[in-house]
Protein backbone atom coordinates (compact mmCIF):
# COMPACT_ATOMS: atom_id res chain seq x y z
CA UNK A 1 0.00 0.00 0.00
CA UNK A 2 1.55 3.36 -0.97
CA UNK A 3 2.33 5.30 2.20
CA UNK A 4 1.74 9.05 2.05
CA UNK A 5 5.16 10.65 2.40
CA UNK A 6 3.93 14.15 3.18
CA UNK A 7 0.83 14.41 5.37
CA UNK A 8 0.18 17.87 3.95
CA UNK A 9 -1.14 15.95 0.93
CA UNK A 10 -3.80 14.28 3.11
CA UNK A 11 -6.99 16.29 3.60
CA UNK A 12 -9.44 13.47 4.40
CA UNK A 13 -8.78 10.37 6.51
CA UNK A 14 -10.88 7.24 5.94
CA UNK A 15 -10.26 4.92 8.91
CA UNK A 16 -10.96 1.20 8.48
CA UNK A 17 -10.81 -0.57 11.83
CA UNK A 18 -12.05 -3.98 10.71
CA UNK A 19 -9.84 -6.61 9.12
CA UNK A 20 -12.60 -8.79 7.66
CA UNK A 21 -14.14 -7.70 4.37
CA UNK A 22 -17.53 -6.08 4.87
CA UNK A 23 -19.86 -3.76 3.03
CA UNK A 24 -18.25 -0.78 4.75
CA UNK A 25 -14.77 -1.91 3.73
CA UNK A 26 -15.97 -2.46 0.18
CA UNK A 27 -17.34 1.09 0.12
CA UNK A 28 -13.95 2.51 1.12
CA UNK A 29 -12.15 0.39 -1.47
CA UNK A 30 -14.39 1.58 -4.27
CA UNK A 31 -14.75 5.22 -3.22
CA UNK A 32 -11.24 6.33 -2.31
CA UNK A 33 -9.72 6.06 -5.83
CA UNK A 34 -12.66 8.00 -7.29
CA UNK A 35 -12.46 10.65 -4.55
CA UNK A 36 -8.77 11.13 -5.24
CA UNK A 37 -9.40 11.47 -8.96
CA UNK A 38 -11.69 14.34 -7.98
CA UNK A 39 -8.86 15.94 -5.97
CA UNK A 40 -10.18 15.22 -2.47
CA UNK A 41 -6.82 13.88 -1.16
CA UNK A 42 -8.19 10.94 0.85
CA UNK A 43 -5.90 8.55 2.73
CA UNK A 44 -6.82 5.40 4.63
CA UNK A 45 -5.81 4.34 8.13
CA UNK A 46 -6.02 0.76 9.32
CA UNK A 47 -5.78 -2.73 7.88
CA UNK A 48 -7.76 -5.01 5.61
CA UNK A 49 -7.46 -2.78 2.54
CA UNK A 50 -5.76 -3.44 -0.82
CA UNK A 51 -2.21 -2.27 -1.42
CA UNK A 52 -3.32 0.16 -4.10
CA UNK A 53 -4.97 2.63 -1.72
CA UNK A 54 -2.98 5.53 -0.21
CA UNK A 55 -2.30 4.97 3.47
CA UNK A 56 -1.12 6.99 6.43
CA UNK A 57 0.75 5.28 9.25
CA UNK A 58 -0.15 5.39 12.92
CA UNK A 59 3.11 7.23 13.54
CA UNK A 60 1.81 9.96 11.20
CA UNK A 61 -0.94 10.91 13.70
CA UNK A 62 1.08 13.78 15.26
CA UNK A 63 0.78 15.57 11.91
CA UNK A 64 -2.90 16.06 12.75
CA UNK A 65 -1.89 18.75 15.26
CA UNK A 66 -0.62 20.93 12.43
CA UNK A 67 -0.87 21.67 8.71
CA UNK A 68 -4.49 22.80 8.75
CA UNK A 69 -7.87 21.20 9.33
CA UNK A 70 -8.63 17.68 8.09
CA UNK A 71 -11.74 15.52 7.84
CA UNK A 72 -12.02 12.23 9.70
CA UNK A 73 -14.70 10.19 7.89
CA UNK A 74 -15.92 7.40 10.18
CA UNK A 75 -18.31 4.63 9.18
CA UNK A 76 -18.35 2.55 12.39
CA UNK A 77 -18.79 3.29 16.10
CA UNK A 78 -15.17 2.49 16.91
CA UNK A 79 -14.04 4.94 14.22
CA UNK A 80 -16.32 7.66 15.57
CA UNK A 81 -14.90 7.07 19.04
CA UNK A 82 -11.33 7.29 17.76
CA UNK A 83 -12.12 10.56 16.01
CA UNK A 84 -13.66 12.02 19.17
CA UNK A 85 -10.59 11.06 21.19
CA UNK A 86 -8.24 12.61 18.64
CA UNK A 87 -10.26 15.82 18.32
CA UNK A 88 -11.61 16.42 21.83
CA UNK A 89 -9.01 14.84 24.11
CA UNK A 90 -5.83 15.19 22.06
CA UNK A 91 -6.98 18.47 20.46
CA UNK A 92 -6.02 17.46 16.93
CA UNK A 93 -7.34 19.61 14.10
CA UNK A 94 -10.16 17.45 12.80
CA UNK A 95 -13.73 17.73 11.61
CA UNK A 96 -15.68 14.50 12.13
CA UNK A 97 -18.05 13.01 9.56
CA UNK A 98 -20.06 9.84 10.06
CA UNK A 99 -21.90 7.82 7.43
CA UNK A 100 -24.86 5.81 8.73
CA UNK A 101 -26.49 2.96 6.82
CA UNK A 102 -28.46 1.64 9.80
CA UNK A 103 -32.21 1.22 9.55
CA UNK A 104 -33.12 0.76 13.18
CA UNK A 105 -33.22 2.85 16.33
CA UNK A 106 -29.72 3.51 17.61
CA UNK A 107 -28.51 2.57 21.07
CA UNK A 108 -27.80 5.31 23.56
CA UNK A 109 -24.07 4.87 23.03
CA UNK A 110 -24.36 5.23 19.25
CA UNK A 111 -26.61 8.27 19.65
CA UNK A 112 -23.98 9.87 21.88
CA UNK A 113 -21.21 9.23 19.35
CA UNK A 114 -23.32 10.59 16.49
CA UNK A 115 -24.18 13.70 18.50
CA UNK A 116 -20.47 14.54 18.63
CA UNK A 117 -20.04 14.53 14.83
CA UNK A 118 -19.64 17.72 12.79
CA UNK A 119 -21.64 16.26 9.90
CA UNK A 120 -23.70 13.11 9.38
CA UNK A 121 -24.37 11.33 6.10
CA UNK A 122 -27.29 8.93 5.62
CA UNK A 123 -27.14 6.42 2.78
CA UNK A 124 -30.89 6.60 2.16
CA UNK A 125 -33.97 8.58 3.17
CA UNK A 126 -35.09 5.63 5.27
CA UNK A 127 -31.78 5.65 7.13
CA UNK A 128 -32.11 9.40 7.69
CA UNK A 129 -35.50 8.85 9.32
CA UNK A 130 -33.81 6.91 12.15
CA UNK A 131 -31.34 9.69 12.92
CA UNK A 132 -32.05 12.30 15.60
CA UNK A 133 -29.60 14.83 14.20
CA UNK A 134 -29.53 16.73 10.89
CA UNK A 135 -28.10 14.64 8.06
CA UNK A 136 -27.46 14.72 4.33
CA UNK A 137 -28.59 11.81 2.18
CA UNK A 138 -25.82 10.56 -0.11
CA UNK A 139 -26.76 7.27 -1.72
CA UNK A 140 -24.11 4.79 -2.77
CA UNK A 141 -23.15 4.61 -6.41
CA UNK A 142 -21.66 2.08 -8.79
CA UNK A 143 -19.22 2.18 -11.69
CA UNK A 144 -21.40 2.14 -14.82
CA UNK A 145 -18.38 1.17 -16.90
CA UNK A 146 -17.70 -1.97 -14.90
CA UNK A 147 -21.39 -2.84 -14.62
CA UNK A 148 -22.62 -2.48 -18.18
CA UNK A 149 -24.74 -4.53 -20.59
CA UNK A 150 -22.98 -7.12 -22.78
CA UNK A 151 -22.56 -6.58 -26.49
CA UNK A 152 -24.23 -9.94 -27.04
CA UNK A 153 -26.14 -11.80 -24.32
CA UNK A 154 -25.52 -15.29 -25.69
CA UNK A 155 -21.77 -14.72 -25.79
CA UNK A 156 -21.84 -13.42 -22.22
CA UNK A 157 -23.46 -16.67 -21.11
CA UNK A 158 -21.11 -18.86 -23.12
CA UNK A 159 -18.11 -17.07 -21.55
CA UNK A 160 -19.17 -18.53 -18.18
CA UNK A 161 -19.96 -21.98 -19.50
CA UNK A 162 -23.71 -21.37 -19.43
CA UNK A 163 -26.19 -22.34 -22.12
CA UNK A 164 -26.56 -19.32 -24.46
CA UNK A 165 -30.10 -20.42 -25.34
CA UNK A 166 -31.40 -20.39 -21.76
CA UNK A 167 -32.74 -17.55 -19.61
CA UNK A 168 -31.22 -17.10 -16.16
CA UNK A 169 -32.55 -15.55 -12.95
CA UNK A 170 -29.88 -14.65 -10.44
CA UNK A 171 -29.43 -13.93 -6.73
CA UNK A 172 -25.98 -12.61 -5.79
CA UNK A 173 -24.43 -11.98 -2.38
CA UNK A 174 -23.59 -13.82 0.82
CA UNK A 175 -25.55 -17.05 1.20
CA UNK A 176 -27.40 -16.71 4.50
CA UNK A 177 -30.87 -16.33 6.01
CA UNK A 178 -30.61 -12.53 6.32
CA UNK A 179 -29.97 -12.28 2.58
CA UNK A 180 -33.08 -14.34 1.81
CA UNK A 181 -31.22 -16.89 -0.29
CA UNK A 182 -33.74 -19.52 0.80
CA UNK A 183 -36.60 -17.35 -0.51
CA UNK A 184 -34.94 -17.17 -3.92
CA UNK A 185 -34.35 -20.92 -4.00
CA UNK A 186 -37.91 -21.70 -2.89
CA UNK A 187 -39.33 -19.30 -5.49
CA UNK A 188 -37.29 -21.00 -8.21
CA UNK A 189 -38.39 -24.45 -7.01
CA UNK A 190 -41.97 -23.27 -7.46
CA UNK A 191 -41.44 -21.58 -10.82
CA UNK A 192 -38.95 -23.59 -12.84
CA UNK A 193 -41.08 -26.72 -13.43
CA UNK A 194 -43.45 -24.50 -15.46
CA UNK A 195 -40.64 -22.41 -16.98
CA UNK A 196 -38.65 -24.87 -19.13
CA UNK A 197 -36.56 -22.11 -20.75
CA UNK A 198 -35.29 -20.79 -17.41
CA UNK A 199 -32.56 -21.71 -14.94
CA UNK A 200 -31.32 -19.97 -11.78
CA UNK A 201 -27.95 -18.94 -10.39
CA UNK A 202 -26.93 -18.39 -6.77
CA UNK A 203 -23.58 -16.58 -6.70
CA UNK A 204 -21.90 -15.87 -3.39
CA UNK A 205 -20.08 -17.42 -0.47
CA UNK A 206 -21.45 -19.06 2.64
CA UNK A 207 -19.17 -18.25 5.55
CA UNK A 208 -18.43 -20.97 8.10
CA UNK A 209 -21.49 -20.35 10.27
CA UNK A 210 -23.79 -20.45 7.23
CA UNK A 211 -22.46 -23.56 5.45
CA UNK A 212 -25.20 -25.76 6.95
CA UNK A 213 -27.80 -23.26 5.67
CA UNK A 214 -26.37 -23.50 2.16
CA UNK A 215 -26.19 -27.29 2.31
CA UNK A 216 -29.85 -27.46 3.31
CA UNK A 217 -30.77 -25.34 0.29
CA UNK A 218 -28.84 -27.68 -2.00
CA UNK A 219 -30.74 -30.62 -0.52
CA UNK A 220 -34.05 -28.89 -1.29
CA UNK A 221 -32.95 -28.32 -4.87
CA UNK A 222 -31.84 -31.93 -5.21
CA UNK A 223 -35.13 -33.21 -3.79
CA UNK A 224 -37.02 -31.07 -6.30
CA UNK A 225 -35.05 -32.60 -9.17
CA UNK A 226 -33.62 -29.22 -10.15
CA UNK A 227 -29.92 -29.61 -9.38
CA UNK A 228 -29.06 -29.07 -13.04
CA UNK A 229 -31.13 -25.87 -13.23
CA UNK A 230 -30.55 -24.11 -9.88
CA UNK A 231 -26.80 -23.58 -9.85
CA UNK A 232 -24.68 -22.67 -6.83
CA UNK A 233 -21.59 -21.16 -8.42
CA UNK A 234 -19.81 -19.76 -5.34
CA UNK A 235 -18.03 -16.43 -4.99
CA UNK A 236 -16.45 -14.72 -8.01
CA UNK A 237 -14.30 -11.63 -8.41
CA UNK A 238 -15.67 -11.16 -11.95
CA UNK A 239 -19.23 -10.76 -10.68
CA UNK A 240 -19.89 -8.17 -13.40
CA UNK A 241 -19.57 -10.97 -15.98
CA UNK A 242 -22.19 -12.97 -14.09
CA UNK A 243 -24.62 -10.05 -14.13
CA UNK A 244 -24.20 -9.84 -17.91
CA UNK A 245 -25.36 -13.44 -18.22
CA UNK A 246 -28.65 -12.76 -16.38
CA UNK A 247 -32.12 -12.02 -17.70
CA UNK A 248 -33.67 -11.26 -14.30
CA UNK A 249 -32.14 -10.31 -10.96
CA UNK A 250 -33.81 -11.02 -7.63
CA UNK A 251 -32.79 -9.36 -4.34
CA UNK A 252 -34.77 -11.28 -1.67
CA UNK A 253 -33.17 -9.84 1.47
CA UNK A 254 -34.98 -9.89 4.81
CA UNK A 255 -32.77 -7.05 6.07
CA UNK A 256 -30.23 -4.78 4.42
CA UNK A 257 -28.38 -1.60 5.32
CA UNK A 258 -28.25 -0.26 1.77
CA UNK A 259 -27.71 -3.03 -0.77
CA UNK A 260 -25.77 -2.47 -4.00
CA UNK A 261 -26.78 -5.58 -5.93
CA UNK A 262 -30.00 -4.13 -7.45
CA UNK A 263 -28.00 -1.12 -8.66
CA UNK A 264 -25.34 -3.35 -10.18
CA UNK A 265 -28.03 -5.34 -11.96
CA UNK A 266 -29.81 -2.22 -13.20
CA UNK A 267 -26.55 -0.77 -14.54
CA UNK A 268 -26.09 -4.03 -16.45
CA UNK A 269 -29.51 -3.62 -18.03
CA UNK A 270 -31.27 -6.31 -15.97
CA UNK A 271 -34.79 -5.94 -14.52
CA UNK A 272 -34.94 -6.29 -10.75
CA UNK A 273 -37.36 -7.85 -8.28
CA UNK A 274 -36.42 -6.72 -4.77
CA UNK A 275 -37.84 -6.73 -1.26
CA UNK A 276 -38.73 -3.56 0.61
CA UNK A 277 -35.59 -3.34 2.73
CA UNK A 278 -32.47 -1.19 2.70
CA UNK A 279 -32.62 1.44 -0.01
CA UNK A 280 -34.30 -0.89 -2.50
CA UNK A 281 -37.57 1.05 -2.71
CA UNK A 282 -35.56 4.22 -3.37
CA UNK A 283 -33.52 2.52 -6.10
CA UNK A 284 -36.01 0.30 -7.92
CA UNK A 285 -38.92 2.11 -9.59
CA UNK A 286 -42.00 0.62 -11.30
CA UNK A 287 -40.39 1.06 -14.72
CA UNK A 288 -37.18 -0.75 -13.69
CA UNK A 289 -38.63 -3.64 -11.68
CA UNK A 290 -40.84 -4.57 -8.74
CA UNK A 291 -40.48 -4.09 -4.98
CA UNK A 292 -42.38 -6.57 -2.80
CA UNK A 293 -42.77 -6.94 0.95
CA UNK A 294 -39.90 -8.62 2.77
CA UNK A 295 -40.06 -12.29 3.75
CA UNK A 296 -43.09 -12.85 1.49
CA UNK A 297 -42.41 -15.88 -0.71
CA UNK A 298 -45.72 -15.65 -2.55
CA UNK A 299 -45.22 -12.00 -3.54
CA UNK A 300 -41.62 -12.66 -4.59
CA UNK A 301 -42.66 -15.65 -6.67
CA UNK A 302 -45.46 -13.83 -8.46
CA UNK A 303 -43.27 -10.80 -9.24
CA UNK A 304 -40.56 -13.05 -10.66
CA UNK A 305 -43.12 -14.93 -12.73
CA UNK A 306 -44.38 -11.72 -14.29
CA UNK A 307 -40.93 -10.96 -15.69
CA UNK A 308 -40.19 -14.55 -16.66
CA UNK A 309 -43.38 -14.62 -18.72
CA UNK A 310 -42.80 -11.38 -20.63
CA UNK A 311 -39.63 -10.81 -22.66
CA UNK A 312 -40.70 -7.33 -23.80
CA UNK A 313 -41.29 -6.28 -20.18
CA UNK A 314 -37.82 -7.52 -19.27
CA UNK A 315 -36.23 -5.59 -22.11
CA UNK A 316 -38.02 -2.34 -21.30
CA UNK A 317 -37.31 -2.56 -17.56
CA UNK A 318 -33.67 -3.38 -18.27
CA UNK A 319 -33.24 -0.37 -20.52
CA UNK A 320 -34.92 1.94 -18.01
CA UNK A 321 -32.81 0.52 -15.20
CA UNK A 322 -29.59 1.18 -17.06
CA UNK A 323 -30.62 4.78 -17.71
CA UNK A 324 -31.61 5.32 -14.07
CA UNK A 325 -28.39 3.85 -12.69
CA UNK A 326 -26.26 6.02 -14.98
CA UNK A 327 -28.23 9.20 -14.28
CA UNK A 328 -28.64 8.95 -10.51
CA UNK A 329 -26.31 6.34 -9.00
CA UNK A 330 -22.79 6.74 -10.38
CA UNK A 331 -19.94 6.40 -7.91
CA UNK A 332 -18.57 9.71 -9.25
CA UNK A 333 -21.79 11.38 -8.13
CA UNK A 334 -21.46 9.83 -4.68
CA UNK A 335 -17.85 11.00 -4.37
CA UNK A 336 -18.73 14.52 -5.53
CA UNK A 337 -21.55 14.78 -2.97
CA UNK A 338 -19.17 13.73 -0.19
CA UNK A 339 -16.67 16.31 -1.42
CA UNK A 340 -19.26 19.06 -0.95
CA UNK A 341 -19.82 17.92 2.63
CA UNK A 342 -16.07 17.88 3.32
CA UNK A 343 -15.76 21.41 1.93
Amino acid sequence: MPVVEDMRDAKVIAPNFKRRLSGVTSTIIQLVPVQNRLGQKVVTLGSGLPATLPKMRWLDLPALWSDGMRVWHARRNIEMLAGIVLRDLLRMRLKLVFTSASQRRHTGWTKFLISRMDAVVATSARTASYLEVPSTVVMHGIDPQRFSPPAEKGAAKALLGLDPARNYAGCFGRVRHQKGTDLFVDAMIRLLPDQPAWSAIVAGRATTQHVDFENELKKRVQAAGLADRILFVGEHTNINDWYRALDLFIAPQRWEGFGLTPLEAMATGIPVVATDVGAFNEIVTPDTGDVVSADNLEALTQAAKRYMDDASLRQLAGEQGRQRAEAHFSIEGEAAALGRIYA
